[in-house]
């Protein structure tokens, strides 16, 4: 490993690192505008410049040169100074002076740099030249004056996001960046270029001019609308949440965000339940907290336990889940389920449904087969970690399922289930290639286990995991990619249907018979309404969506903005909300109304606080103790737990998200997410639609 001297600090770095990287590890700041370490090396701003020898006499960009040994750098010599005003002063030259409206004032590289390694004057007075703006979609809002070419928008669209939609076109002056023609912007991953943005030229469509970042109230949280669980920001004024950004978490969301977790918050406002509601002559009416949970219990006494069910939805927070679960058990009723969509999921083994290799894991696998899942709108985020891999290289992917552009080159293996038999057994060419594989992993998503033969494609995926090697003792290469924040705490929860009680569907088939007279619905909003029959529906959420529209009472609940809660994303990693802003109305916790309805019922429930409720879920599953907050409880796998395998239907998979923008009531109620279905799904506005078919990246 070469050492060499910066500043006097003498730095052991590795073999390839550049000047810039070595003086990150020792802590000396070097200005930078294009350098970004998970983008490749564009050495266009010029702003590292620093002083090195042995050498050539000008000065070297730190970003590029690497490092070698014996090598001397200064960052503060006159020479460096002097250059860095130099490349400032450049910059600035068509930079225009309107900081004050810029709605990156106050968070801009270019202004705190400006200041400190800038000069106070300018030599140039000539006119500065105009940009015209472009269109990139609803989320991110063009100035292209302001833009100093550092390209990192571009790298990231190519090389992270995989759509190469955005390039630089012309030479000096006439020089920008644009999309090539007038379009939008095809990626889930597109407002990550505002956050990349060291000047104004891009900023969020949607927060502009709304407010500024001193007026902010930030709070870290995570993300609920997929089951990747990413580490973010909420960003309030006041009592409303204005944005949503992420936060570095190397093992989950690495920097970056999907575009609906960071654009949907706007739902957040829309189509609230602020107040309980009770049904009266087929009407709904506002009623007080009193008159509802009597109804509810009232209601809850008068029928007999075995025909009283509740579901949880896909946001429903594992606090909610266990105290529900509690609830039942103490009316002793077992019909009780989490998987709304009706998933082959075995609650008893974790390794068969947990994302076992974890995300980060991702980057040590050597071969991937996609069963059943659409990763890029399932989970973009996800979906990004696996091209990561695939620039790498040596990284076959087959993909079973779906023809659709995932943005980086896959195999295709067709449409037809009965293909993973062929898999298992050996029969088909890419089950070679498993095999041939160190780490090979097997990716089954929602599409191919939340169907009639669910059950059979589980089977038969693991008997593929286990016959191609991807079970060792060093990996777990079985991988179930989840579609639901609320699924896996769920599970490990226990909401799921007790001795001899029912499941989702069965649930639904007895409330259309009229063997369910009572459905509780935990936010649960993904079923089909219609199939309720005469039940009576109570319905306990944030939106008014399906389940409120078919309740007879509702009971307002908190959104993951406004709590303090629990989740357990894709691969059992233990997460918790923290309250953001409080929520609107008389909105109450989740845990806290079902603990009222507890006493109601006169069986009350012997958690009266947040942290009984806790140690409640800790009792329950150890991956909800507090020492396990942030971190992978490893599942271990039972080789032929999924069983044998079984009948396969001839019904190709198709991936439960069928519109990205719009998959849970939050997104549904976003009018920022209904301007991206107008044009990314129905193609409005510019004649460019989204519907990713017949391509393979």
């Amino acid at each position: 490993m070469p050492k060499l001297t910066i500043d006097g600090i003498e730095v052991e770095a590795e073999a390839g690192m550049t000047i810039m990287q070595a003086a990150d590890l020792v802590g000396i700041e070097i200005p930078r505008f294009c350098y970004h370490e998970r983008l490749s090396i564009a050495g266009n701003c010029r702003m590292c410049l620093v002083e090195v020898k042995p050498g050539p006499p000008k000065p070297a960009a730190a970003c590029a040169l690497p490092v070698a040994e014996g090598m001397q750098v200064w960052t503060q010599s006159d020479l460096a100074k002097k250059a860095r005003k130099g490349v400032m002063e450049f910059l600035l030259i068509n930079h225009p002076l309107d900081c004050p409206i810029c709605d990156q004032g106050g968070e801009c590289d270019l202004q705190d740099q400006a200041m400190a390694f800038g000069s106070d004057h300018s030599r140039y007075v000539e006119h500065k030249r105009a940009v015209a703006e472009k269109h990139l979609g609803p989320l991110v809002k063009t100035a292209m004056t302001r833009c100093i070419h550092c390209t990192r928008c571009v790298r990231f669209i190519t090389e992270v996001a995989g759509v190469p939609e955005l390039g630089m076109i012309g030479r000096g002056e006439h020089a920008e960046i644009t999309s090539y023609v007038e379009k939008a912007l095809t990626s889930e991953l597109s407002g990550n270029i505002v956050d990349l943005c060291p000047v104004g030229a891009l900023t969020s469509a949607p927060y502009a001019f709304h407010a500024r970042p001193w007026e902010l109230h930030k709070v870290e949280s995570i993300d609920v609308l997929d089951a990747v669980g990413s580490s973010i920001r909420v960003d309030a004024r006041g009592n409303a949440v204005m944005r949503v950004l992420p936060r570095l978490n190397e093992d989950v969301n690495e920097e970056w965000l999907g575009d609906k977790s960071r654009h949907a918050v706007d739902g957040l406002r829309y189509q609230r339940l602020d107040r309980p509601y009770v049904r009266e002559d087929g009407t709904l009416r506002p009623a007080s907290w009193e008159e509802a949970l009597r109804a509810v219990a009232g209601r809850l006494l008068a029928t007999d336990a075995d025909k009283v069910a509740a579901l949880a939805g896909d946001m429903a927070d594992a606090e909610a889940m266990v105290l529900l679960k509690d609830l039942m058990a103490a009316m002793g009723s077992p019909n009780l389920d989490c998987r709304q969509d009706g998933a082959a999921l075995d609650p008893t083994d974790r390794a068969g449904y947990l994302f076992n290799p974890t995300i980060a894991g991702i980057e040590d696998a050597d071969a991937l087969l996609i069963v059943g899942s659409d990763p890029r709108w399932e989970a973009p985020i996800l979906n990004a970690r696996i091209r990561k891999r695939y620039l790498k290289g040596k990284f076959p992917i087959g993909v079973l399922g779906p023809r659709t552009d995932l943005t980086y080159k896959v195999q295709d293996l067709g449409n037809d289930p009965k293909t993973l038999e062929a898999l298992a057994g050996g029969k088909h060419d890419f089950a070679k290639v498993l095999k041939e594989a160190e780490r090979p992993l097997i990716l089954v998503g929602m599409g191919a286990l939340a169907r009639p033969d669910g059950a059979a494609v589980m089977g038969w995926a693991r008997r593929l995991a286990e016959s191609v090697g991807a079970i060792s003792d060093d990996w777990t290469g079985f991988a179930v990619l989840h579609t639901a924040a609320a699924r896996v705490g769920g599970l490990e929860a226990g909401f799921v249907p007790g001795e001899g009680g029912r499941d989702t569907a069965a649930i639904l088939d007895g409330a259309e018979k009229g063997d369910i007279q009572v459905v509780y619905l935990l936010g649960a909003d993904e079923i089909d309404t219609a199939r309720l029959g005469e039940a009576f529906v109570i319905y306990q959420g944030h939106h008014g969506d399906a389940g409120a529209n078919r309740a007879d009472v509702i009971l307002p609940g908190a959104a993951y903005t406004e709590k303090n809660a629990t989740y357990v994303n894709t691969e059992g990693r233990m997460q918790r909300t923290w309250l953001a802003v409080h929520p609107p109305g008389e909105v109450r916790e989740d845990w806290k109304i079902i603990r009222a309805l507890s006493a109601a019922i006169d069986k009350p429930l012997a958690q009266n606080t947040l942290d009984d409720v806790r140690a409640r879920l800790a009792e329950v599953s150890p991956t909800f103790a507090d020492a396990n907050e942030g971190a992978v409880v490893p599942a271990a796998y039972k080789a032929g737990a999924g069983g044998t395998g079984g009948r396969l239907e001839a019904a190709p998979f198709a991936s439960p998200v069928t519109n990205y923008y719009m998959t849970d009531p939050i997104s549904r109620a976003s009018r920022t997410m209904a301007a991206c279905t107008d044009v990314y799904i129905n193609g409005a506005g510019d004649g460019d639609s989204k519907k990713r078919t017949g391509t393979d990246g």
